[in-house]
């Protein structure tokens, strides 16, 4: 089954859009410097980003992940009161401000597990598995930050 499915499976309020193209998929890998991981991968070529109720951005699009990606790692403010940002892959928010990565360790994604940034106190903590363990808990409310 389509992970599209199984993921629409999880609430009826979700929302799906087309696919991302492997180009653009190609691209953005080079603009980041990693392989993004094979289940976000998966999603983004059945989904360029998964809405949730409000809006909430439970995957987000390609051109996101790129964009704040790139500009968390470029802000010098937050090089001065943050840890580095080059370590982790944004993928997607809670809407408090907190927001969903995947770990970068020696230039590679080597695991598919989730962790949360918080915006207040700049921790990192293990949260998920994989991704859609991550869609299930937060959509379930077993996730909660």
């Amino acid at each position: 089954m389509p992970l599209r499915n199984r993921i629409a499976e999880l609430n009826r309020k979700i929302m799906f859009s087309s696919p991302a193209s492997e180009d653009l998929l190609t691209a953005a890998e080079r603009d980041l410097g990693v392989q993004l991981p094979a289940e976000l991968r998966e999603i983004l070529t059945e989904s360029d980003g998964v809405v949730g109720e409000y809006g909430l951005g439970l995957v987000w699009s390609l051109d996101r992940i790129v964009r704040d990606n790139l500009a968390f790692r470029a802000n010098a403010e937050f090089g001065e009161l943050l840890m580095s940002f080059e370590q982790l892959l944004f993928f997607a928010d809670a809407g408090n401000g907190d927001q969903f990565f995947h770990a970068i360790i020696a230039g590679k994604i080597q695991k598919p597990d989730v962790f949360v940034w918080n915006h207040e106190d700049d921790s990192r903590t293990w949260v998920a598995p994989d991704v859609f363990t991550y869609l299930k808990w937060w959509l379930d409310g077993t996730l909660t930050v």
